[in-house]
């Protein structure tokens, strides 16, 4: 079992049922030792402190980080420091049975922050969003390794996903202000298809002359221009949507 759902009472309730589990639990989860309490217990590499109720074994497993894991298959083992000959920390076999069998669950997580999009913020809908596009990018990796036959690493797939990205979204088109007498309207006025999207009316500080009046002959001043084409159109008169749609309005 992962860490999320594991816990004593849970595996006293499986145990009266037969089903005897082996995972990673919290140290703070109800019923687990006092000892276990974060900041109340220092290990060094190597060291193993054992826990036992019963049937019910905690062993608190000292690596590059403090490792929990509780079971009812497994025997207790012996507690102490256990190093190898190289000098690294002997792993226990109930480590050893949990890597082997824990399938995908916290293999996907491992590999989803390695390099994940997640940003700290409060809110657990945005956690929620960028786990779940970590997830799918990861997901991504692993299909198209498994229809090309090569592994791919995940740190050359994201290069590669993100440059196809930025490839397609293009370049925008920045508009300049025309400078001096506004040409004739037929010369400036293009459909939203190929200009873009962001045609939008917002209020300008300065009052300029009508493009498609102006080119009417009408002199009128407005305090309304175009979010992207930075052209003052009349809103009232149908002048904004004339310039956008016609060829000439």
């Amino acid at each position: 079992m992962d860490n999320y759902l594991s816990s004593p009472d849970l595996f006293d309730v499986l145990a009266t049922k037969q089903i005897y589990c082996c995972g990673m639990v919290q140290p703070n989860r109800k019923g687990m030792p006092q000892d276990l309490a974060p900041k109340r217990i220092r290990l060094q590499w190597g060291d193993l402190q054992v826990w036992t109720r019963g049937d019910l074994t905690a062993i608190l497993w000292r690596d590059k980080h403090d490792i929990h894991i509780l079971t009812s298959i497994h025997d207790p083992p012996a507690e102490g420091n256990f190093h190898g000959s190289n000098g690294k920390a002997i792993k226990p076999q109930i480590v050893a049975d949990y890597n082997c069998h824990m399938g995908y669950v916290d293999k996907g997580d491992r590999m989803a922050n390695s390099y994940s999009i997640n940003c700290r913020t409060w809110k657990r809908t945005k956690k929620l969003f960028f786990h779940l596009s970590d997830l799918a990018i990861l997901n991504s990796n692993i299909l198209f390794s498994s229809m090309g036959g090569k592994e791919i690493l995940q740190s050359d797939f994201w290069d590669t996903l993100l440059g196809n990205l930025l490839a397609q979204a293009g370049h925008e088109l920045i508009v300049q202000r025309p400078i001096g007498r506004p040409p004739a309207a037929a010369t400036q006025v293009f459909r939203f298809e190929e200009r873009g999207r962001k045609h939008w009316p917002i209020s300008s500080a300065m009052r300029r002359r009508c493009r498609v009046c102006a080119a009417k002959g009408v002199t009128r001043n407005v305090s309304v221009i175009c979010r992207r084409c930075d052209v003052s159109l009349c809103c009232n008169r149908r002048c904004f949507k004339d310039y956008h749609n016609k060829t000439d309005p």
